[in-house]
């Protein structure tokens, strides 16, 4: 560890210790977008940056209910390590935890130094550095919505809704939280430097929409990334449960995770947008016509990473709200990609496809990369819908399960190129395995359907 190194970090524990913190909580995500984590006292933080911190890698390849999946490199190596160092830079102390403060770890393999394959968050660096070659640097902003539960003993699940009120669409204040939940969390993920900016009671009862503001790409995975931990957090921390499942409840909507992507020109002094241009068809310039275009031609393979769960599917259908057809529109909510009204610096497209459940990095990661593709590829869209969307007769139509936007996934090799050999060959045999797994499980519905009258 160089001297210059040494000082920044003794710099970094007397700033904690004047704080009154005296625990690191170094946290990094795993492959589903699930929060890992180790406490670290702020004495050992400088043998934690130097040594790092070892992990199993099969925590990559664990499912939610602690099974490893036998991908390679895992089980088959022997359970080897890797090695997580705090990145200081993103210190943040946690506005319910007295005396903890938080950071993002790095991941590497402790035996090349280099990155982990499986690390979503380098993941996207490496996408980036490809925009970068092309003089692009994109600009993200995530929407994110999720269900707040309270227990309910004797249900079936435990847990209801918290308020099960409905028709409080759209709203704040106490009619449709009177438990003043929003509020609090709202003024928690301020404190914890999130960049949130809105919030509001959603569609169905128990449903919150909190927005975070645009940022560079990396740095919005990342605010969104800690955004899910951090809500999940203060749930618990009052003895709810806040799920960020794409469709906990059958008689209600699913939960989003929508996109409004844009990119900067690097080639430019003032980093414009490169999304505008009053004189483009749409009032779009060529680039992001192109990138469009891209979104469109992979959105089957990217189905996979925005709607990365069994459940994602149960969202999809008619009336449903969320994009099951490949369209897009102008200002049209019903379409897959909507292009909002602004321009100038606001020119941009909101991809509405990804469900809550996806992990940000390989959302934002996946979504840059066809962009780049179309960019690269130079095709134009074709006409955006008009009216209200959900016709095959006009849209093709999604991956409808998750076994179908895998094989899509598999066969886009431009994407896949793109995302890396060894994600791809992990991923795809993680979730082949949870799909493998719901197969073998017999489900309420069944038992309910059939044990009484076959």
């Amino acid at each position: 560890m160089s001297a210059h190194h040494t000082s920044d970090i003794r710099r970094h524990i007397e700033r904690l210790t004047a704080d009154g913190i005296d625990v690191v909580r170094v946290i990094y995500p795993d492959l589903i977008g699930t929060d890992r984590a180790r406490d670290v006292l702020v004495d050992h933080l400088p043998s934690a940056c130097e040594h790092g911190l070892a992990f199993c890698k099969a925590v990559y390849h664990t499912t939610p209910q602690g099974d490893v999946v036998p991908v390679a490199g895992g089980l088959d190596a022997g359970l080897p390590d890797v090695c997580v160092r705090p990145d200081l830079s993103t210190l943040a102390a946690l506005p319910w935890e007295p005396g903890v403060a938080t950071c993002l770890g790095e991941v590497t393999d402790p035996a090349t130094s280099a990155p982990a394959a499986e690390s979503p968050r380098d993941l996207l660096r490496a996408v980036l550095a490809r925009c970068a070659e092309l003089g692009l640097r994109p600009v993200v902003g995530p929407e994110l919505e999720y269900f707040l539960l309270e227990p309910a003993p004797g249900t079936s699940t435990g847990w209801r809704r918290s308020p099960e009120a409905t028709g409080t669409v759209y709203t704040a204040g106490l009619r449709a939280d009177p438990d003043n939940h929003l509020l609090r969390t709202l003024r928690h993920l301020r404190d914890l430097g999130l960049g949130v900016i809105t919030g509001n009671h959603e569609f169905d009862g128990g449903q919150y929409e909190i927005n975070l503001t645009h940022s560079e790409a990396l740095d919005a995975a990342d605010r969104a990334f800690r955004f899910k931990a951090a809500v999940k957090e203060l749930a618990r921390k009052e003895g709810n449960l806040a799920t960020f499942m794409a469709k906990p409840f059958g008689d209600a909507g699913g939960s989003g995770f929508h996109l409004h992507l844009s990119m900067r020109s690097l080639e430019s002094e003032d980093g414009r947008n490169a999304f505008d241009d009053p004189s483009g068809a749409y009032g779009l310039t060529a680039t992001a016509r192109h990138a469009l275009a891209g979104i469109l031609a992979h959105a089957p393979a990217l189905t996979a990473l925005a709607n990365p769960t069994i459940n994602s599917y149960k969202r999809f259908g008619p009336d449903t709200l969320a994009p099951w057809l490949i369209d897009w529109g102008l200002d049209n909510r019903s379409a897959m990609i909507r292009i909002p009204p602004e321009r100038g610096s606001g020119a941009r497209l909101e991809l509405r496809l990804g469900d809550a459940s996806a992990n940000p990095y390989l959302l934002i990661a996946g979504t840059i990369a066809a962009a780049l593709l179309g960019v690269q590829a130079g095709e134009e869209p074709p006409a955006p819908l008009e009216g209200y969307g959900y016709d095959t007769a006009r849209s093709a139509v999604l991956p409808m399960t998750l076994p179908a936007a895998l094989d899509a996934l598999e066969a886009d090799t431009s994407l896949t190129d793109v995302l890396g050999k060894d994600f791809t060959t992990s991923f795809l045999t993680y979730k082949r395995d949870e799909v493998e797994r719901f197969g073998r499980h017999v489900t309420d519905w069944e038992f309910t359907e059939y044990a009484y009258h076959l």
